[in-house]
């Protein structure tokens, strides 16, 4: 196995610092932050500082904590992030540690921080990453009995969110959340069988794609990123975690219907709408803003599926701006993918848990319920309504769910659901309910 620091080349390394830093000053999105990499930087090193600065958020607590037991003044931010970078490397090189690579993580660290900040600056470096070497490994994992503030900190969680599940969950089924949310997550991609037109040969799946538990998903393994550019481009592949499928599954979209899906953009449910029924009419719908870029080349990927793509705010009458689009207002099938807290895709998402706040979960339901009765009144009688998100919280989805049905007075029933825990279903958090409008 390659160790880290032979994956870390210096262009990668120096690059993953720079933004480290500019995240510890302004905390911006990581997915925002990684668009700023150095388009000089080939495949392999571009990767690889994804990586890097992935796994500092991802564990910045226990690398912060660790690194300020050892500063008697705060470092520069560039400095803080040549040691977290560092200690990130020892984190990840743990259990298979090489002779010798430890050494190795701390020269490069110090060699580089020569150039990135300055020799003093280095030599601060080199004492201190030398001393994590030592404690990073050595440190216990929390016990069984371990309490919120241990757990938040080895695992890199806020305290408050750690208290918040072990309430919720427990304390065995939160220590496997954590632990998910601390992997790194693979990447999946879903074959689209109903890709290929009338008259043309079926495209084999690629031996390199490793088939999973969940029909036509596939884990794409490191080293084939060429190859898979190749299917994006021609339509055969989309990149999605296989809980999206769960929306779609409850949806069960038919040949020939009808169906709107809300809050579209980037499309990856949309596209699945569309390769499932094969034949029918599709309308997205999100607000304008730069992820309707995707959405549009997404769904000019679609085949037999008539599609229009409407801009606008589902709050705002979505049903008089379907009118003036010539569109039907109502629809058998309804799917709202509500914006959420992202907790059950935090392993993506790693960021997420540094910006979320307490106060989110109320403000987050108060938006769903209104989008769910917006989203009602796009329903035809005896039509199904979709209400899904990618939060494991019961404030964001039960309790908004029963809020909803209880507002209709008796127009919506809860008909069935879904439900996916990380820790169980090996792949991200979903929740999903289907109702159905009184006919």
């Amino acid at each position: 196995m390659s160790s880290p620091s032979n994956l870390s080349s210096t262009s990668a390394w120096s690059a993953a610092a720079q933004l480290v830093a500019r995240w510890l000053e302004r905390r911006e999105r990581v997915d925002a932050l990684l668009e700023n990499l150095p388009p000089k930087l080939g495949a392999a090193e571009r990767t690889r500082a994804h990586g890097l600065v992935l796994g500092v958020v991802r564990h910045h607590a226990r690398l912060d904590a660790a690194t300020r037991a050892w500063l008697a003044h705060p470092a520069r931010p560039i400095t803080q992030a040549a040691l977290l970078l560092a200690g990130f490397e020892l984190i990840e090189s743990s259990g298979e540690m090489p002779d010798g690579l430890a050494a190795k993580i701390v020269h490069h660290a110090v060699e580089q921080t020569k150039h990135l900040a300055s020799p003093a600056e280095a030599r601060l470096v080199n004492a201190i990453v030398r001393k994590l070497a030592t404690s990073l490994p050595a440190q216990p994992v929390p016990g069984r009995l371990a309490d919120a503030a241990a757990l938040a900190e080895y695992f890199s969680h806020p305290v408050w969110l750690v208290q918040r599940w072990l309430a919720q969950f427990g304390a065995e089924a939160t220590r496997r959340l954590l632990e998910w949310n601390q992997s790194p997550a693979p990447v999946y991609a879903r074959w689209r069988a109903g890709a290929t037109a009338a008259g043309e040969a079926a495209v084999a799946v690629p031996d390199f794609l490793r088939p999973t538990q969940w029909a036509g998903f596939y884990e794409v393994p490191p080293g084939h990123w060429r190859e898979v550019e190749r299917l994006l481009a021609a339509g055969q592949v989309y990149l999605q975690d296989p809980s999206t499928r769960l929306a779609v599954e409850l949806l069960a979209p038919q040949p020939g219907e009808m169906v709107v899906d809300l809050c579209a953009a980037p499309g990856g449910k949309s596209v699945l709408i569309a390769d499932t029924m094969g034949a029918g009419r599709l309308v997205a719908f999100d607000l304008p803003g730069v992820r309707l870029d995707r959405l549009k080349e997404n769904l000019a990927r679609t085949r037999g599926v008539e599609v229009a793509l409407v801009q606008g705010d589902v709050l705002k009458d979505a049903g008089k701006l379907l009118i003036e689009h010539n569109l039907p207002s109502n629809y058998p099938a309804v799917l709202l993918d509500a914006p959420c807290s992202n907790t059950g895709v935090m392993r993506h998402r790693v960021d997420v848990k540094w910006r979320l706040q307490a106060g989110d979960f109320a403000r987050h339901a108060e938006q769903q319920r209104k989008m769910l009765v917006a989203a009602g009144r796009l329903v035809l009688p005896g039509g199904r309504l979709i209400y899904s998100t990618c939060s494991i919280d019961p404030e964001e989805n039960e309790q908004v769910v029963a809020a909803f049905v209880a507002q209709t007075r008796g127009l919506f029933s809860r008909e069935t659901e879904a439900m996916a825990w990380p820790w169980e279903s090996a792949h991200d958090g979903a929740a999903v309910f289907r109702l159905r409008r009184a006919g």
